[in-house]
C-alpha cells in the first residue's frame, strides 16, 4: 500500500518539480561589462568644449588630462516572454565625490505586435539620427561628433514610449516616432506635464550586390524648455522657451564580398540644424537682466574607418560647428556671440584582437574659433561576458 501512495504522489509532484525547473531558469538574461579606460594628452588650455556662443550641456566635456577611467557598463538583456525583450545598461564613473552609478537605459520592448509595428517604454537612446542610438563602447573615436555635442548634449536620451514600423518591402523602410519626458539636454523642466520632447524619424536603406549596403534618414526633434541652467561663472541663467533639432543622416558600407573579417569601409556622415526661440533670465554679481532669445546653430561630420587588414583599423573624420545667433538685449547683449566657425580634424588608429578587446590611438586638432590645441588620446575597451549584436 506504501508503494502505491509513494508512488501517486511521485505522479503527481513530478510535474510541478519540472515546471518549478523550467520556471526558474526562463530567465537567464546575458550579462556583460564594458570596460573603457584612457589616457589623454592636450597642448593647449581651451578648457575642453568652450565655444563662444554654443550654450552646452554641463555634463559635456573632454576627458581629464592625464589617465582615467571612462565611464564602464553593465549590460543586462534578455527575452522576457514570448511577447517582451527587456534591456538594462547601468553606467558606472569616477567623480570628484566618488563613484558614480545612472541609468543610461531601462527599457522594455514588444516582439510579437503585427504588420511590422513594434512599441518601447522606458529610459532609452532615442532613434533619431545614426549616431545617437550607438553606445559608446560601438563609436569609431574616442568621443562624439562636435555636433551632437553642441547640440544634443552628446546623445539625445530619456524617458518614453517609441513606436517603429518597418515596412514588408525588400528594401528596409522604417518610420518611427517617440513621446519623452523632456527632462534631457536640450530640453528640460519636463514641460507639458511630462511630455515635453517629440521625435520623428524615418530610415530607407539596402543593399548594392554582395559587397555594399547603404542607409539614409531623416529626423526631427522638438522640445520645450521650463529653466535649462546658463552657467556663466560669476552668474546663473536660465532658458525657457521652444526648439528644434532637424537631422539628415547617412552610412555607407562596403566589405569585400561580404567578408567583413577581410577588408571592409565604413563611410558615415550627418547633417544637424539646431533652432531655439524664447528668453533669458540671468542674475549674479555682474549681470542682472532678461532679453529676448534665439539661436540658430547647424554642423556636420564626415568620418570612415577602413580595416586594411584583419583586426587593424585606420579612421578620419572633420566636423564643423556654426552659430547665427540673435543679439540679446542689455545687459545680456555679448553673451552669445559666435566667434568663427568651430571645426576638428581626428585621425584613429585601432586593433581589436576579438569582437571583446579594442585598443586605439587618436589624435585631433581642434580649434574652438577662439584659438586652437591639439588632443591625443590612447583608449582600452573590453568586453566582459555576452552582449547583443551592435546596430547596422
Amino acid at each position: 500500500m506504501n508503494r502505491w501512495i509513494l508512488t501517486a504522489v511521485a505522479f503527481l509532484v513530478a510535474p510541478a518539480l519540472a515546471q518549478a525547473q523550467v520556471t526558474g531558469n526562463a530567465f537567464n538574461p546575458a550579462i556583460s561589462l564594458i570596460l573603457d579606460g584612457k589616457f589623454s594628452s592636450y597642448s593647449g588650455d581651451l578648457d575642453g568644449y568652450d565655444f563662444a556662443g554654443f550654450p552646452l550641456d554641463p555634463e559635456i566635456g573632454p576627458p581629464p588630462e592625464g589617465l582615467s577611467l571612462g565611464e564602464s557598463e553593465l549590460v543586462l538583456s534578455s527575452n522576457i516572454d514570448d511577447q517582451f525583450y527587456g534591456f538594462m545598461t547601468v553606467a558606472l564613473g569616477d567623480s570628484a565625490e566618488g563613484t558614480e552609478v545612472s541609468v543610461e537605459e531601462a527599457w522594455i520592448q514588444t516582439l510579437a505586435l503585427p504588420a511590422g509595428f513594434s512599441v518601447k517604454a522606458g529610459k532609452m537612446l532615442s532613434g533619431i539620427g545614426y549616431h545617437n542610438s550607438q553606445h559608446a563602447h560601438a563609436w569609431d573615436y574616442v568621443d562624439a561628433p562636435l555636433p551632437y555635442q553642441v547640440m544634443l548634449g552628446g546623445a539625445l536620451g530619456d524617458a518614453g514610449i517609441q513606436v517603429r514600423w518597418v515596412a514588408p518591402t525588400d528594401l528596409l523602410l522604417e518610420l518611427g516616432a517617440e513621446v519623452l519626458r523632456g527632462d534631457s539636454y536640450p530640453a528640460a523642466g519636463a514641460g507639458d506635464s511630462g511630455t515635453g520632447t517629440w521625435t520623428a524619424f524615418a530610415h530607407l536603406g539596402g543593399d548594392l550586390g554582395a559587397s555594399n549596403s547603404w542607409r539614409v534618414g531623416l529626423s526631427r526633434v522638438s522640445f520645450d524648455v521650463a529653466g535649462r541652467s546658463y552657467d556663466l561663472g560669476a552668474d546663473q541663467g536660465g532658458f525657457y522657451g521652444s526648439g528644434s533639432v532637424d537631422i539628415v543622416d547617412g552610412i555607407w558600407k562596403w566589405a569585400e564580398n561580404g567578408n567583413t573579417r577581410a577588408r571592409t569601409l565604413v563611410v558615415q556622415a550627418e547633417y544637424l540644424k539646431r533652432r531655439e526661440d524664447g528668453r533669458l533670465d540671468v542674475t549674479g554679481d555682474t549681470l542682472n537682466g532678461t532679453s529676448p532669445y534665439a539661436i540658430a546653430q547647424d554642423g556636420f561630420y564626415v568620418q570612415g574607418a577602413y580595416q586594411f587588414r584583419p583586426m587593424w583599423r585606420l579612421g578620419l573624420r572633420y566636423e564643423r560647428i556654426h552659430g547665427d545667433n540673435a543679439d540679446l538685449q542689455p545687459p545680456l547683449n555679448g553673451l552669445l556671440d559666435t566667434s568663427g566657425s568651430p571645426d576638428r580634424v581626428t585621425a584613429m588608429l585601432d586593433y581589436s584582437h576579438s569582437e571583446f578587446s579594442r585598443l586605439r590611438f587618436q589624435v585631433a586638432s581642434l580649434d574652438n574659433g577662439q584659438g586652437s590645441e591639439s588632443q591625443v588620446f590612447l583608449q582600452y575597451i573590453m568586453s566582459l561576458g555576452a552582449h547583443g549584436a551592435h546596430q547596422f
